[in-house]
């Protein structure tokens, strides 16, 4: 699974510069957070979104990194807790355009794509047609978070997240033809 080959090539910080920088406001502890998390944050948001947006919503969450410092709590997942702010930001300027309608888990999606071999095009186009609410649980859980980390960005309950993310997967199986993700 992709969450497991990111997790062999990326090791995580053993140090909490988030907590660093919300205790002491030293800007080379941000530095090191951009650094971190900075792509991690930009593909979550454009997979949620699009690149002009993707670009807005991560320069806005550093800026919030920055006036809410002093909310960060040591025990917290500092990705996770990034990606919440991120996550808050692009729902706030969805609402701004209008644009944030959060469907049922369950839509029914028809097939779109028959092709067995494994097409990224194919897949990214599938993966734009899902809820938001899926398509960002999927997400999330392909950056590496846990169900708990997924629940803490979302605000959701571990039920929610779980249905979200069998929604998902059943709906991009459908969309791509029956394709299987190989074991």
């Amino acid at each position: 699974m992709l969450t497991s080959l990111k997790s062999w090539f990326i090791s995580q910080p053993s140090e909490d510069y988030l907590a660093d920088y919300a205790k002491s406001g030293d800007n080379s502890h941000l530095t090191k957070l951009v650094t971190l998390f900075g792509n991690d944050l930009y593909h979550y948001l454009v997979t949620q979104s699009n690149e002009q947006l993707a670009f807005d919503i991560s320069q806005q969450t550093w800026l919030k990194v920055i006036e809410k410092r002093q909310y960060y709590q040591a025990q917290n997942n500092p990705k996770a807790w990034l990606f919440r702010l991120a996550r808050n930001a692009l729902i706030d300027e969805f609402r701004k355009q209008q644009r944030f309608v959060e469907l049922e888990d369950d839509t029914a999606i028809a097939a779109t794509n028959t092709q067995q071999s494994f097409d990224y095009d194919a897949f990214n186009r599938a993966l734009m047609q899902l809820s938001f609410v899926q398509r960002e649980a999927l997400s999330l859980q392909q950056e590496g978070f846990s169900l708990e980390d997924i629940q803490q960005i979302t605000q959701s309950n571990h039920e929610t997240v779980k249905t979200r993310l069998r929604y998902a997967k059943q709906n991009l199986k459908t969309l791509l033809g029956g394709y299987h993700e190989q074991a």
